[in-house]
């Protein structure tokens, strides 16, 4: 479990880097990307962001550009919050909200076979 101050640094940096990322020219980063959350390590040196992307098929270019795009998003980091470091930006792809969209598929499947064809 994260330290109180270690959580708000993390909201902090997902706020920041999701207003910076309007900011960026690189046609793979230009889908609908949305930033889950961050984890920071304790001693701020790295930081995981986890990104979920909408166009499933386009997730490595988004990858491969905020990685390119990685100097600028910590640089531009770095002014807006003022941290003794800053931590290095780790991209990963989250696929928790696609999980989330099959679990309920699958409830509103087995509430279908239930309740006959009846929809509430």
């Amino acid at each position: 479990m994260p330290s109180n101050r270690i959580g708000r640094i993390n909201e902090e940096i997902q706020r920041e880097l999701a207003d910076l990322l309007r900011t960026l020219k690189d046609p793979r980063v230009q889908a609908m990307i949305s930033i889950t959350r961050v984890e920071t390590t304790g001693d701020l040196r790295y930081a995981k962001v986890f990104v979920s992307v909408l166009e499933k098929d386009r997730g490595r270019d988004v990858l491969k550009g905020l990685k390119s795009a990685g100097g600028y998003l910590r640089r531009e980091i770095g002014a807006r919050l003022q941290l003794r470091y800053t931590p290095e930006l780790v991209f990963q792809l989250d696929d928790s909200i696609a999980q989330g969209a099959h679990i309920l598929d699958l409830i509103e499947e087995l509430h279908r076979k239930e309740g006959g064809h009846d929809e509430t």
